[in-house]
């Protein structure tokens, strides 16, 4: 299929309008695999230009993280260089919970009350008043409301437009939502990866709250892509459609409900026209129903 302009259809992320498809800046950073301690820092005049050229095709919803960086490269730093000053429509989220010292490596994740310094580097680092949307990401954690009731007072003061969650399940997102309004769960979904998700997926849709998978285009093989070769179903669907497996994937997730909001990542600009053309994909019933098969016989894996 060819390439093109975001035509995916829209949803609202609390008062703010989004396209369907948005833009993952996890990549940036780095060549190769997100968080590898010897990753090769990013080529920065690319990055940017990739940034501004999602943009300009229609994106308005990136997604980011204080600990998206390499060693000389910063997802929020490269965001606030090619898209300052930020267009009224851009919805930037980012995420907290994760750490990481200087040098790359993991830290404990943060506490209730170190929560505060996490937001204001998000905010420094993309020079900002306030962030749009903040979502709290722990991992092995069943009780999430510490850290959420302390987000929920930043945004309170005022630090904070809206809330999200990730890495969680419906436990934790009632949990969340008993302290203040959540407009989206960020998790591991793909096709064929977390099946299990698709109740969760659908019990957002009903409650009006975005879901927004990450690694859905890698599914089981994770940031580090499709591990192995791709299903043979997938790749017959993709050229029934003259579109790419990528793009198979990303459209299949896109079926999964209108509240599904997709953020692949990419530092290559014609992987980015793919990705934003795959909004306009339209699998058929026939489609979907081969596609529910590996989805249902795939891993659930673990995150």
């Amino acid at each position: 299929m060819t390439s093109g302009t975001i035509d995916a259809g829209t949803w609202t992320l609390g008062d703010r309008r989004v396209n369907r498809v948005g833009f993952g800046a996890m990549r940036l950073p780095q060549r190769g695999q997100a968080f590898a301690p010897d990753a090769t820092p990013g080529d920065r005049d690319q990055a940017i230009k990739v940034l501004r050229r999602a943009v300009e095709l229609g994106v308005n919803h990136v997604d980011t993280a204080a600990f998206y960086f390499s060693s000389r490269r910063s997802a929020n730093e490269l965001i606030n260089s090619a898209l300052s000053p930020y267009a009224d429509d851009l919805v930037i989220a980012t995420k907290v919970g994760p750490r990481r010292d200087p040098s790359g490596g993991f830290l404990p994740e943060a506490t209730p009350e170190q929560l505060r310094g996490e937001v204001e580097e998000n905010l420094r680092q993309l020079g900002r008043d306030h962030l749009d949307l903040v979502n709290l990401r722990l991992a092995g954690q069943s009780a999430i409301a510490d850290h959420f009731g302390a987000l929920a007072e930043l945004r309170d003061a005022g630090l904070i437009r809206h809330l999200g969650v990730s890495n969680v399940d419906a436990e934790q997102l009632a949990q969340a939502q008993a302290i203040a309004p959540v407009v989206c769960v960020q998790n591991s979904y793909g096709l064929g990866h977390r099946p299990e998700q698709d109740q969760l997926v659908r019990e957002c849709g009903e409650q009006g709250v975005a879901f927004v998978p990450f690694f859905a285009i890698a599914g089981a093989g994770r940031e580090a892509g499709p591990s192995g070769a791709e299903q043979d179903e997938v790749l017959a669907i993709a050229r029934a459609h003259q579109a790419t497996p990528t793009q198979i994937r990303l459209a299949w997730a896109l079926h999964r409900g209108t509240n599904v909001l997709v953020i692949p990542g990419t530092g290559d600009l014609g992987h980015l026209a793919d990705n934003v053309a795959a909004g306009a994909l339209r699998l058929t019933s026939d489609d979907l129903a081969r596609l529910e098969v590996i989805h249902q016989g795939g891993p659930s894996g673990t995150d």
